[in-house]
């Protein structure tokens, strides 16, 4: 418990600060006033240095950065804006879009250096070709028998499987059928029938019945040269945007639920299980989480980056300030429907890793 407490400590720490420090820099470059740079909502305790002030809050799931005459959900009213050069509002549209979406921007750089430097310096990843047992899946016929990551299928009903595709096909052609075995483990010759769980999937608009064991493919990781790296950590980071813009996609249309979303609890939960895993998967699960808090950010929902950046780019097509009442609305509004997502999506996160 301790573990999983602190690596939810820094992974939530790195990626706040990242995206709270890339707002700070902006602001500080574009010439805007930084009122309060946050680590956390509410007050702890606070440092002032020059027109800013410092903080550490007492609710640790989020933090902020306060810049003068931006119309957020930490201004009162009109009173916040008053046509002094060094405001927000005061800022042309090039410079408040870059301080609006230099959070984002900043934690998509951090993901994408992390996974350069952990290709770097533990290799890239490469699927083997053979029949390797990789991860398993939890309550599926492959843990039940006994397969342990490392295995190697040698055969099934007496077939041959030298390749992994010869032995996928195989599985998935044949759901709650029984299969007999063949597996090498440390030079040992083991074997048992398994019997493949029967899963329905959508191919191309059509729904079709496939077997599966509950395995992945075994991943080795082969040196990767500096040039290498910054190309799969581009790869990757490009994979991780696509895949979840995708799936803010299917939420949209009703092909996805937020069942399937992660929220704060399964962070937590995935945080400590990361750490576990050894450093190289730890350093990985921060970079995800980087890049996928980011994408969020952009959302173009109130209270979001995204958000922001919308009131922005309508206020330079219809050039002049959107009412700051009609502003403070959609945030207020934005900001409930937002708690209500974060609790759905934590009620299911509970579920999911902390109660099955």
């Amino acid at each position: 418990m301790l573990l999983t407490t602190l690596s939810f400590v820094v992974v939530l720490g790195v990626v706040v600060f990242v995206h709270e420090f890339g707002h700070f820099i902006a602001a500080r470059l574009m010439g805007a006033r930084v009122e309060a740079f946050s680590i956390g909502f509410g007050k702890l305790f606070g440092i002032r240095r020059g027109e800013t002030e410092y903080r550490i809050g007492y609710i640790p799931l989020g933090g902020y950065v306060k810049i003068s005459g931006m119309v957020d959900e930490f201004m009162q009213g009109e009173e916040g804006i008053k046509g002094e050069p060094w405001e927000f509002q005061s800022k042309g549209t090039p410079a408040k879009v870059f301080m609006i979406t230099a959070g984002v921007l900043m934690n998509f750089i951090v993901g994408f250096l992390l996974y350069s430097a952990v290709t770097f310096f533990d290799g890239e990843p490469q699927v083997m070709e053979t029949p390797t047992v990789g991860n398993l899946a939890k309550g599926y016929p492959a843990e039940q028998i006994g397969l342990l990551p490392g295995d190697r299928i040698l055969s099934a009903d007496g077939i041959n499987t030298e390749q992994w595709e010869i032995f996928r096909n195989y599985v998935q052609a044949r759901p709650e059928q029984t299969i007999q075995l063949v597996w090498l483990r440390d030079g040992d010759t083991l074997h048992a029938a398994v019997v493949p769980k029967s899963v329905e999937i959508e191919r191309d608009g059509q729904t079709s019945t496939i077997g599966l064991i509950g395995i992945d493919q075994a991943v080795q990781r082969v040196p990767a040269s500096l040039s290498r790296s910054l190309m799969v950590g581009g790869q990757t980071t490009w994979n991780i945007i696509s895949l979840s813009l995708k799936s803010v996609g299917m939420l949209i249309t009703g092909k996805a639920s937020v069942k399937d979303f992660t929220g704060p609890a399964g962070i937590v939960y995935l945080s400590g299980e990361t750490a576990r895993a050894g450093w190289v998967t730890f350093i990985a699960f921060i970079a995800l989480i980087n890049i996928s808090i980011g994408l969020l950010n952009i959302l173009p929902f109130p209270v979001l980056d995204g958000g922001h950046l919308v009131y922005i780019l309508i206020e330079a097509v219809i050039r002049r300030p959107i009412p700051t009442k009609v502003k403070l609305a959609l945030q207020q509004v934005g900001l409930a429907l937002l708690l209500v997502f974060a609790m759905v999506v934590t009620y299911h996160d509970i579920l999911r890793f902390f109660v099955s």
